[in-house]
C-alpha cells in the first residue's frame, strides 16, 4: 500500500472515532456512534487510529443520513464552535453549501469576496465556518495562496500592498523565486532553493491583517490549529510526508505568519501543540525554514524568536521543577527551544555573516588506536569532542560565521530557562544519552554564560577524575608510584624556564597528564596548592612573558591590548606555553590578567582574522584603510600607495613586503583597492604572525582539544572564561560574604571593613581582590558569584590580615579602630606576594 492511501485509510479511522458513521444503530465498538463506544479526545483518537489501521480492523461507511443530521445541526451550533474547548464543531467542518461550501482552499481573492459577503449580511458565522474547516485541515491549508493564484489587491483597497511588501515580493524576485507549485511525485529527494516556496508571503500578511481583528475568527483559527496539530505529527512522525511533498511546509509558513501566536489564547494549547508538530520536520525542511526567515527582515525575525521565547517563558514559570521533574523532560520547553533554533540561525544567515576565513590548518585530533575508556566501556562519556549539529551542518553556517546577526545574540538567552536547568544532569544528557534525551547544551545559544561554564567545569572535572583513575589502574599494573596530578615544582626566579622545561616533557612524553588537576609548588615554600599556588603561578608566568623586554608580544598604549611580535627573536615553544597556559586556566578553572584583542580568541576557535577584527586589534591602520575604501577623488594619484608596504621590526628598523609579486610596481587604484586592503589585513593578523600563533595554538589545543569549549561557547565568552569580568562589583560582594569564627554582618569591624574597602580606589580594590582570592579580575557572573569568607584571627593586635586564596578566605583580627584596619589592611594587600614564613 502506497503512503497515499494509507494515510487515507487512518484519517478515516480517525474520524469514525471522533465523529462516527452517523448510523445511531451502528455495532462497530471501534465507531464513535455506536452506544457502547467511550468518547476519546484528539490524541487518544490519533493513537487509536493507527492501531486500528496496523489490524485492518473493521471500517464502517458514512450513513445517508450523516450529513443532513449535521447540516440541521450546524444553525444551532454556529455561535458555539469559537469556544476554546479544543473541539471543532460541526458547522466548522462541514459547512453549508450557500455559505461558500465549495471554497476547497484559500487565496486572496476568496478571502475578500467572502469577506464582503460577510459584512454585506453582519454575519461572520460562514467565514468563520471557512477559516476553521480549511486551517483545520493539512491538505487544504497546504494548497492555500499559491503564488500562481490570481491576486485580490486590484479590487480590494484595503488590500493594496505596503511598502514593505513591496520590497519583500522585490527582493524575493531577484532572488529567484519560482512562482510554480512543485509537483508532489518530482524533485522530492533534492534540495530546494527557500525563495522555491510556493506561498505568497505577502498575500497571507494582507490576510491575517483583515482576519485578525474579527474576534470570532482568531477563536476559530485557535481551535483549527488545535484539531490540526495531532494529524500533522502523526503525518510527520509515520508518514514522512514532507519527503513526499515539500509544499508540506508550505502550513508551517502560512500558521508562523499569523503575529498573534503569542497571545495568551495560543499560548495554552495551540502554539505548544504547533511547536512538537514543527520539531517533527526534518532536518531539510527546518532549513529551508530557517534560509526563508532569514529574508524577512529584522521585525518578522524578532517576532519569530520572541513568539517562541514567550512560549517557553510561559511555560517554565507556569510549572515547577526539581531534580525528579526536569525540565528537560518538559516537551512544550524542549519543542519550543528546537523551534527557536530554527529563528537563531535565521539571525545569523539575516545578518553579516562570514562563511570563509576559516582556519584550514587546524589539526585532527583523532587517532585510530583504541584507547583505554573504549576498552572499559566509556567511550560515549570521553569521546572527543561534541556532535555537530545536524541544521548547522545543513546549512553551512555555524555561530563563530555571525559577526552581526539580524538579532543579538544576548536575546537568544532564556533566563527562566538557566534559573531551573540542572546542569549536572543536562551534562549526562549531553555526553551520554543525546540520541534518547534532550539537552540544552545541544542549544548553547538559550544559555548564559554562567551556565554553560558549569557545563564545562563539569566535563572538565570528569576528565581530571578520569585521568586520575586511568593513572592509579596503571600505577598498580606497572608497580610504580601513582601521579594522579599536573605537577610543576618550579622556582620563583626561573619560573618560566622551569614551566617551559616541564610541560614540554608532559607534552612530548605523556600529553594526557595536562588532563589532569594541576598542582603547583614553588621551591623552598610551604604553601600547599589547592587552587591559590596555581592562581598565583599563572600570575608570575603571565607578567614575564608579557614584559615587552622580552619581545614576545607588542603592547599598544591606546588600546592597552597585546598582540604577536611578528619579528620576535623567541623560539615556538615559549609561544607554546602561553597557549597552554590559557588552555590550563580554563581547565583548572582559574582567571587570568591577559590582554588580548578579540581576534585571537575568534582565531583559536578557527577562524581567520579578516578587516573588521583590525578595529580592535590595530585601529589606527583599521582607520587609514577604511579612509582609502571611502576615498572619494583619484585613489592613484591622491593616496600613491603601492602593494608594498613597511612596517617595524624589534629593533624599530622598516622592512619591506610585497603584498603582490612585484608590489612596488603595482599601484593601488579604485578598482583593486579592495584587494589591497584585504591582503594588507591577511598579512598584518594572519600571515606575518603565523609561526607564533600556530604554536600558541597548538599549546591551547593540547588541553582542550576534547572539550566541548569550541561548541558551547562564542569567542567573547572564552575571554570571559579566561579573563573574568572587568567589571568590579564590590556591592555585590558584600551581600554574599559570609563570616566565621564570631563574625557576623553586623558585627562593628565587618561594618568599619566594608565601608574601607567601598572607600579605596579602583587600583586598591583590585589589589585587595588579588589579595584575597589570587586575582584581581571577577569571575564569571560577577563578583556576586564569588563565595568570599572573612573569619575572625585573634583580637586586637599589630599583626597583619592574611588570606587562603585557595578558598577565598580573609583573616581578619578584631583591630580596636577603623583607622587601624585601615593601616593594617592597605599594608598587607599591598606587599602580598609569595608563600614564604616570615
Amino acid at each position: 500500500m502506497n503512503r497515499a492511501a494509507a494515510k487515507h485509510l487512518i484519517e478515516r479511522y480517525f474520524r469514525q472515532l471522533t465523529e462516527g458513521c452517523g448510523n445511531g444503530d451502528c455495532t462497530n465498538e471501534f465507531c464513535a456512534s455506536c452506544c457502547d463506544f467511550q468518547p476519546l479526545d484528539n490524541n487518544s483518537a490519533a493513537a487509536k487510529a493507527l492501531e486500528l489501521f496496523k489490524i485492518n480492523a473493521k471500517l464502517c461507511n458514512p450513513h445517508p443520513s450523516k450529513k443532513e443530521t449535521d447540516a440541521a445541526q450546524s444553525d444551532s451550533c454556529e455561535h458555539e464552535n469559537t469556544h476554546l474547548d479544543g473541539k471543532m464543531s460541526n458547522a466548522d467542518l462541514f459547512p453549508l453549501k450557500e455559505d461558500f461550501s465549495d471554497v476547497h482552499y484559500l487565496t486572496e481573492n476568496t478571502v475578500c469576496m467572502i469577506l464582503s459577503s460577510c459584512e454585506e449580511k453582519g454575519d461572520y458565522s460562514a467565514l468563520v465556518r471557512i477559516i476553521g474547516r480549511i486551517f483545520s485541515n493539512a491538505e487544504a491549508l497546504m494548497k492555500c495562496f499559491r503564488k500562481d493564484e490570481p491576486n485580490a489587491t486590484e479590487n480590494h483597497d484595503s488590500f493594496k500592498p505596503t511598502d514593505a511588501d513591496k520590497h519583500e515580493k522585490q527582493k524575493s524576485e531577484e532572488m529567484g523565486a519560482s512562482s510554480a507549485a512543485a509537483s508532489p511525485d518530482e524533485g522530492a529527494n533534492e534540495m530546494f532553493d527557500p525563495c522555491e516556496v510556493t506561498v505568497d508571503i505577502c498575500a497571507v500578511r494582507r490576510v491575517y491583517d483583515r482576519l485578525l481583528n474579527i474576534d470570532q475568527v482568531e477563536a476559530a483559527l485557535v481551535n483549527a490549529i488545535i484539531f490540526l496539530t495531532p494529524n500533522m505529527e502523526l503525518d510527520l512522525e509515520y508518514l514522512d510526508v514532507y519527503e513526499t511533498n515539500p509544499d508540506y511546509l508550505n502550513i508551517f509558513i502560512i500558521v508562523l505568519e499569523n503575529s498573534n501566536l503569542h497571545s495568551p489564547e495560543y499560548l495554552e494549547v495551540a502554539l505548544p501543540q504547533f511547536c512538537k508538530a514543527m520539531s517533527k520536520l526534518p532536518v531539510t525542511a527546518l532549513a529551508r525554514l530557517s534560509k526563508l526567515w532569514s529574508m524577512y527582515g529584522l521585525q518578522h525575525t524578532r517576532r519569530m524568536m520572541e513568539t517562541f521565547q514567550q512560549l517557553i517563558t510561559f511555560t517554565v514559570i507556569s510549572n515547577e521543577y526539581d531534580s525528579e521533574n526536569l525540565i528537560n523532560d518538559d516537551e512544550t520547553v524542549v519543542a519550543a527551544t528546537q523551534c527557536l533554533k530554527v529563528a537563531f540561525y535565521a539571525s545569523l544567515q539575516g545578518g553579516i555573516v562570514d562563511v570563509e576565513h576559516n582556519d584550514e590548518d587546524e589539526e585532527d585530533t583523532e587517532v585510530d588506536e583504541i584507547t583505554l575508556h573504549e576498552l572499559l566501556g566509556e567511550e560515549q562519556l570521553y569521546k572527543k569532542g561534541p556532535r555537530v549539529d545536524p541544521l548547522e551542518k545543513e546549512l553551512g553556517v555555524r555561530s563563530i560565521d555571525g559577526i552581526k546577526p539580524l538579532i543579538p545574540f544576548e536575546d537568544f538567552i532564556n533566563e527562566s530557562v538557566n534559573e531551573v536547568v540542572e546542569m549536572d544532569k543536562d551534562f549526562t544528557f549531553f555526553k551520554v544519552n543525546a540520541e534518547t534525551k534532550f539537552s540544552f547544551q545541544s542549544c548553547p545559544f538559550i544559555l548564559n554564560v554562567i551556565t554553560k561554564s558549569q557545563g564545562l567545569y563539569y566535563d572538565n572535572r570528569i576528565r581530571m577524575y578520569s585521568e586520575r583513575r586511568l593513572t592509579a589502574l596503571y600505577s598498580m599494573v606497572q608497580g610504580q608510584q601513582p601521579n594522579p596530578y599536573l605537577k610543576l615544582k618550579v622556582r620563583r626566579d626561573h619560573i618560566i624556564d622551569d614551566a617551559l622545561v616541564r610541560l614540554e616533557m608532559i607534552s612530548m612524553e605523556n600529553p594526557s597528564d595536562l588532563k589532569k588537576q594541576l598542582f603547583v609548588e614553588f621551591e623552598g615554600e610551604q604553601g600547599v596548592d589547592e587552587g591559590g599556588v596555581s592562581k598565583e603561578f599563572f600570575q608570575l608566568v603571565l607578567e614575564e612573558i608579557f614584559n615587552p623586554d622580552i619581545g614576545m608580544f607588542t603592547y599598544d598604549d591606546e588600546t592597552k591590548l597585546f598582540w604577536f611580535n611578528s619579528s620576535s627573536l623567541e623560539n615556538e615553544a615559549q609561544y607554546t606555553l602561553v597557549g597552554l597556559v590559557l588552555g590550563l586556566a580554563i581547565y583548572n578553572n582559574c582567571i587570568l590578567d591577559v590582554h588580548f584583542p578579540m581576534v585571537v580568541y575568534r582565531k583559536l576557535m578557527g577562524k581567520k582574522g579578516t578587516f573588521l577584527d583590525l578595529s580592535d586589534s590595530h585601529p589606527v591602520l583599521y582607520q587609514s584603510l577604511k579612509e582609502l575604501l571611502e576615498f572619494a577623488g583619484n585613489v592613484e594619484e591622491d593616496m600613491m600607495l603601492t602593494f608594498q608596504i613597511s612596517h617595524k621590526d624589534l629593533f624599530g628598523s622598516p622592512v619591506l613586503y610585497d603584498l603582490k609579486e612585484q608590489g612596488d610596481q603595482i599601484p593601488v587604484t579604485k578598482e583593486n583597492r579592495q584587494e589591497f586592503v584585504d591582503l594588507y589585513t591577511e598579512y598584518i593578523l594572519n600571515k606575518s604572525v603565523e609561526r607564533q600563533f600556530k604554536a600558541f595554538k597548538k599549546g591551547f589545543l593540547m588541553v582542550t582539544n576534547e572539550s566541548p569549549l569550541k561548541y558551547l561557547f562564542r569567542p567573547e565568552e572564552v575571554e570571559l572564561l579566561i579573563c573574568g569580568s572587568r567589571k568590579l562589583d564590590f556591592e555585590a560582594l558584600e551581600k554574599t560574604t559570609e563570616y566565621d569564627g564570631g563574625y557576623s554582618k553586623d558585627s562593628q569591624i565587618i561594618k568599619d571593613f566594608w565601608e574601607t574597602i567601598h572607600s579605596f580606589g579602583e587600583e586598591q580594590k583590585r589589589l585587595f581582590l588579588q589579595f584575597t582570592t589570587g586575582t584581581d579580575r571577577a569571575p564569571v557572573g560577577g563578583l556576586g558569584k564569588l563565595k568570599m569568607i572573612i573569619a575572625k584571627n585573634g583580637s586586637d593586635t599589630d599583626r597583619l590580615p592574611t588570606s587562603h586564596t585557595c578558598f577565598n578566605a580573609l583573616l581578619l583580627p578584631e583591630y580596636s579602630s577603623k583607622e587601624k584596619l585601615r593601616e593594617r589592611l592597605l599594608k598587607a594587600i599591598t606587599y602580598a606576594k609569595g608563600f614564604g614564613m616570615l
